[in-house]
Parts: structure tokens; sequence; C-alpha cells
């Protein structure tokens, strides 16, 4: 049983304030302003009471990552789950859902209980598998929904790969529904992005690289907008970029459609003026676009436009990013390092809030994909973050759990980690440094 003393708890269904928090049996056993010594000892039944003073330290609800890359079956050199998980509750994460392009894809119930099996023996952060949507991601015919539910999938994406024919996506909403689980859409008309390394515009232009138009994904995310109107489907944008979506993600939710929505930590915090032909970590899909949609991406996570935030982690290895800029493959990690730059870049100056910052970082994702956690309220599961802001650390090759090297703050230094992490009221992380129970009993 853990006792957290004069701890200031974040709250994102509830109250924020100084409270006294007990975590026994794996939830949360109390949450109140104070608790008496007496009282703990009742609650406790004469069991062992390890107690910490959180004074000037802040108690979240364990986050939930929405887009997390894994690469396991297939491509483990880059990830595998075991290291994702680990870098998941490096950064604060308790759950993450694992995108299914791997290689193979992730599209029959037996590769989804192997992922799920897979994150239950890292005894780390809980992992949930998204099946395809269609079988190899070809586009073409849908996989076994209802049977993949059954294994254990939270939702249906080809991240990666958009589903181009519309009749296809049409059948998909359609068809989920049975499920009751969303369509996770990767908005991108591939026609119009082919060949593009970066957004277009006058950075692209000067850096002489093929540039991706906004239209690339609004257009999609219009068309997606359309169908789960019509079917009545279940939606959620993933990585939306530019200020065009985010109008037509406002109207859809004025209109009533069931749909979600995410932007992902790199797109608040650089825009397409930060992109150098000598980071590749920067070259990301889709694009890190103007100052302009940046702004509009901020002004709908605040006005609950988009709901949640989501890291879009994809790992790779050294020697793919080594590539020029426009051969490098996309992608940028963030597990490790989203709610240290977040909290320092858009919390400290006041741009956003530490319960919005739970809202759309644990609350949210857990309404939206049926997932336990993103409350302090008693009873709820304890998958709790203990959040030091002095906590100053330097991102380094060797301090990164993660296989993967592809992140802009490698050398620098970053303020405000995680230094004690719960899943399942067992700590998987105390003092930064990784504690997993080996068996997967909490992930059961």
């Amino acid at each position: 049983m853990w006792w957290l003393k004069n701890i200031y708890a974040v709250d994102p269904s509830g109250s924020c304030g100084k409270r006294d928090i007990l975590i026994r049996e794996g939830k949360i056993e109390a949450n109140a302003e104070r608790l008496s010594p007496e009282e703990v000892a009742e609650r406790a039944g004469g069991e062992p009471v390890e107690s910490l003073n959180g004074e000037g330290k802040y108690l979240f609800p364990g986050f939930i990552d929405a887009h997390t890359h894994l690469r396991e079956p297939g491509q483990e050199a880059k990830e595998d789950i075991a290291s994702g998980a680990a870098a998941a509750v490096k950064g604060g994460f308790t759950s993450i859902i694992a995108m299914a392009n791997t290689e193979p894809p992730v599209d029959s119930r037996g590769l989804v209980e192997f992922v799920r099996t897979q994150g239950a023996r890292a005894g780390l952060a809980r992992v949930y598998p998204l099946g395809t949507v269609t079988k190899g991601m070809r586009g073409r015919e849908l996989v076994e929904m209802l049977d993949l539910k059954e294994g254990g999938a939270v939702g249906f994406s080809d991240d990666g790969h958009n589903l181009q024919n519309s009749e296809v996506m049409r059948l998909a909403l359609e068809y989920a529904k049975l499920t009751g689980l969303p369509i996770v859409s990767h908005s991108e008309d591939e026609n119009l992005a082919c060949g593009g390394a970066m957004h277009r515009g006058k950075a692209a232009a000067r850096l002489g690289l093929k540039g991706i138009p906004s239209s690339a994904e609004s257009i999609m995310v219009a068309r997606d907008l359309m169908l789960a109107a019509e079917t009545g489907g279940k939606i959620h944008l993933a990585h939306i970029s530019c200020r065009e979506s985010v109008r037509l993600i406002r109207e859809a939710k004025e209109r009533g459609l069931d749909v979600s929505a995410e932007v992902n930590p790199h797109h608040l915090l650089f825009t397409d003026r930060d992109v150098d032909l000598f980071n590749t970590s920067l070259k990301v899909n889709p694009p890190l676009r103007s100052e302009e949609d940046q702004e509009a991406l901020l002004t709908g996570l605040l006005d609950g436009t988009l709901d949640m935030l989501a890291t879009d982690h994809a790992p790779h290895v050294w020697e793919e990013k080594a590539r020029p800029f426009a051969e490098a493959p996309f992608g940028i990690i963030g597990l490790e390092t989203a709610l240290a730059a977040v909290w320092q870049r858009l919390v400290v100056p006041g741009k956003l809030s530490p319960k919005r910052l739970a809202e759309v970082w644990s609350l949210a994702p857990a309404r939206r994909f049926g997932l336990p956690g993103g409350t302090l309220r008693p009873g709820s599961p304890a998958d709790l973050v203990l959040f030091d802001p002095e906590w100053r650390e330097r991102i380094t090759s060797d301090s990164l759990a993660s296989k993967a090297q592809n992140t802009p703050f490698l050398g620098q230094e970053l303020q405000g980690f995680p230094t004690l992490v719960w899943v399942g009221g067992e700590p998987v992380l105390r003092g930064r440094q990784l504690c997993p129970a080996g068996d997967g009993v909490r992930h059961r």
C-alpha cells in the first residue's frame, strides 16, 4: 500500500489541488484533502504502508499514447515491444496503443494476441493493439473485425497507407459499427503527397525539396467526415497538421458526427521553418506545417476540436535516418521526450494548463478507445505518474530506452520528467530507473 502525501493531484475528471492519495490492491483506495495516520492504518488492515511526501510534485493519471509504432513483429532492429514499453514508462505513459503497420501487418487475431502477449511479458506499460482495416494493408479486402476485437484489438487502422478507395472506407465504417470500435484514419491523398519530403511552402522552396500541400490531408479529412456522416460510423483522425483540417473537424462536431482527432506534439513545437537538411529527425508525415497551422492546432486543442495529444512515436535505425533528407524515411520518436518538451514549451509559458494536459493525454484517449484509467477517482486503476517539474535530464543515446535515436532533442537538456510511475499499483519506474514486473500479472 502507498500513501502519497501533500501532492498536487491533477484529476481531469474532477478537481485539482493538494491531496493525499492511497494506492491499494492495484487501485486508488482514497483521494482526500488530508488523511490521518489512524485512517491510513485502518484502511491498510495490517498491510505495510510505504509513504511518500509529494510536496512540489504533480500526480497525474497515467498518460495514454494513442499512436505508437512498436515495429514488432518484423522490424525489431528499429524497436520491439519491450523497448517501446520501456520508453513509454520513462516518458510517463502507462498505456500505449500499438499501430498495426508492422511486417507482417497485424491483420489476424493471432497477431493481435501476439502483440498483447509481448506487452504483458515486458511487464511495463499496458500495450493495446490496433488491427489493420484491410488484409495485408493492401486497401482492398476488409479484415475480420469482430474476430480481431475478440483477440484484443481496440480499433482498426491502415496507418501509413491511407485507404484511397472511398468505397472500401465506407464499408469499413459500416462494418466497424458491429464492434463499437473506431476506424483510425491516416488522412492523406497519396497522389497529392507523392514524392514530397516536407510542407509545401517557402521553406521547401528555399531548401530545394518537393513539398506536400496541406490539401493532401484536408481533402481526405473532408472525405472521411462525409463518409462518417453517411454511415454513422465512428472515426478517429490521426496526426492532424493543418488549419483546414481543424476547421472541417470543428464543423463536423457541430453537426454531431462521431469523430475524434489527435495532434502530435512535434506539430505544436516545430514548424517548417525549423526543417534542416542535416536533421532528418524533423522529417515527419504529415510534415511540419506553417506557423499559422501551428496556431490553429493549439487553438483546436484548447477548444476541444482536437481531442487528444499522441506522439506518433516512429523509430528508425540510424542508417536510415542518416540518408539525405529527401531519401530518409518519415518519423520521429517521442515517447521519452514528448511530455517534458510539451511541459517546458507549452505548460510552463501558460499556453496549456496541467489539467488540460491530463484531459488530452489521459482522459480523452481512455474514453475514446474504451481503456481503463484517465482519472484519480477512488476505485480507478492505479496507473499513475509522479511528475517532478524541476527534474532536468540531458537526452543522450545512452539515456534513451528506445532502440532508436531519431529525436530532435538528442544532446539537449529538458526539464520536467516522471520520477515514479505505477501500473496497476506496482512501480515500473522509480527514480528514473525501470523496474518491470517481468510476469505480466498487472496486464491480465
